[in-house]
């Protein structure tokens, strides 16, 4: 078979098709449609699920897409979700059966393949369908059963004003919510889930809010005016009472109370580049990274401590220098872990002594991190490293905060991995990639956002060996995650 058809069979245009493991397949309802409204069934049914196509015999050599049924569409195909219930603008189904440009955008190859295009009304129908949350046809709408339980990782964009919310159950993007109020990105920064698992908070560089989304029901419940721009990281403190953010304008530290949106600042123009921040158990004492140089401050209350990172005068332009990027404590607050993006490394200080106990080498530009609480883990995304074989790139390094040793490095089919977030309750974490060059992974499309889509791999914790070869993809430059009910 030519080349040009193989590469037709692939759903939606995949240029890539990896070898994946899959889920017995469930026996299709006795009802016609597969739990399809008749009139979305009678399309998905009689046009996609068919022979050669979508259908349970041969699905796994079309995307591993399996449309017979609708809890079928949304477990996805092999790069991940291609309905999002409620956002046509990112549903990419609807990209490859659209038969018309002045419907929206359109890809190639055209679906259905080597057969007669949908209509303009079939395919209105399924767009409208998708708008209204593309519910089954009893009205269920995916994945909004067990609102107050269900588990979940929130990713935000740099790319795109949108936060990725993804079931943990079946590993696709599930929602996306809009956040941002103008027409061209802010650039969200940092993402922090609370400890109840109710609010996630999202911190934007071109914005003056941190905007507080609902967990249970995946919307914008409102927003934290601050005043300035250009936010960089959330921490919230051990009780989840109050939260940390430090501000790359003014060079300040500013404590909020997420419950009443009060705001106190803590600093005055005292921090030069603030980035990572983390903190005692106590929240009395902060910990922040100066972006560039060798520096970190040591703060409380009427006490700012200037730290120097490498022994060396202190500095905060980058050169020859370590420059930290992330700060993150051990789960028992004895020692801080900093990233150094310029000189490859971790450095590890004791809290009680701020001594320095240990230098890890790592790979090239290290930069967000992760800790697990089940295991004795941190992870950091070194996004630059040279990694084995061609358009892969990055790596992850796993060490054992205890005993401050390398467990492995993660050789991945990455491309610019940047950020970590660990689901404890099911042994799993997962590693986005922002795939931010052109020499990276072709996307499998592309959507209304400037620029390329990233997308994550998820990883077993006891393992630390893939969960599948999937690569799921998302938004435009995918920068931090955190998962619900940590």
């Amino acid at each position: 078979m030519k080349r040009k058809v193989l590469y037709g069979i692939i759903l939606l245009g995949c240029c890539i098709i990896y070898a994946c493991k899959h889920k017995p397949i469930e026996i299709a309802p006795t009802d016609e449609y597969g739990n399809f409204p008749g009139d979305i069934g009678k399309i998905f049914v009689n046009k996609c699920a068919t022979a050669g196509c979508h259908n349970a015999a041969s699905y796994v050599n079309s995307s591993g897409l399996l449309l017979d049924t609708w809890d079928h569409l949304f477990n996805g195909g092999n790069s991940g979700a291609v309905v999002v219930p409620y956002s046509i603008d990112y549903s990419s189904l609807l990209y490859f059966i659209n038969p018309d440009s002045s419907l929206g955008i359109m890809a190639e190859p055209r679906m259905p393949l080597n057969a007669s295009p949908l209509t303009k009304e079939e395919y209105i129908t399924i767009r409208d369908w998708i708008a209204k949350g593309a519910p089954d046809k009893n009205g269920n709408i995916p994945f909004a059963d067990k609102a107050d339980t269900r588990q979940k990782i929130y990713a935000i964009h740099q790319g795109c004003d949108e936060v990725a919310v993804i079931d943990l159950e079946s590993n696709v993007v599930m929602r996306y919510v809009q956040i941002g109020i103008k027409p061209y990105p802010e650039s969200a920064t940092y993402i922090r889930v609370d400890k109840e698992g109710r609010y996630a908070y999202v911190s934007m560089w071109y914005d003056q809010r941190i905007y507080k989304i609902e967990t249970r029901t995946d919307k914008v419940a409102g927003s934290i005016e601050m005043g300035d721009l250009f936010w960089n990281v959330l921490h919230f403190s051990s009780n989840g009472q109050k939260i940390v953010a430090t501000n790359g304008d003014n060079f300040d530290l500013l404590q909020i109370n997420p419950t009443t949106s009060q705001i106190q600042k803590l600093t005055n123009n005292d921090f030069i580049n603030p980035h990572g921040v983390t903190s005692n158990i106590s929240f009395d004492t902060f910990y922040v990274t100066s972006l560039f140089g060798n520096t970190i401050y040591k703060f409380a209350s009427g006490y700012n401590k200037k730290i120097s990172i490498d022994k060396l005068p202190l500095t905060t332009s980058t050169g020859a220098t370590p420059d930290p990027y992330d700060i993150m404590m051990s789960p028992d607050y004895s020692k801080y872990f900093i990233s150094c993006a310029k000189s490859n490394e971790m450095r590890v200080f004791d809290t009680q002594t701020d001594s320095i106990r240990k230098v890890i080498p790592v790979g090239t530009a290290p930069q967000a991190m992760a800790v697990s609480k089940s295991k004795p883990y941190i992870f950091v995304a070194c996004m630059e490293d040279n990694t084995v074989g061609t358009g892969f790139r990055g790596s992850v390094y796993v060490i054992n905060y205890n005993t401050l040793e390398v467990v492995k490095k993660i050789q991945g089919k990455f491309f610019q991995p940047h950020s970590i977030t660990i689901d404890e309750q099911n042994n799993t974490f997962y590693i986005f990639s922002r795939n931010q060059n052109y020499d990276g992974p072709a996307p499998h499309h592309q959507g209304p956002c400037s620029g390329r889509n990233g997308f994550y791999s998820i990883y077993n914790l006891n393992t630390l060996e893939p969960v599948n070869n999937k690569r799921y993809e998302v938004l435009v430059d995918p920068y931090i995650c955190d998962t619900r009910f940590k």
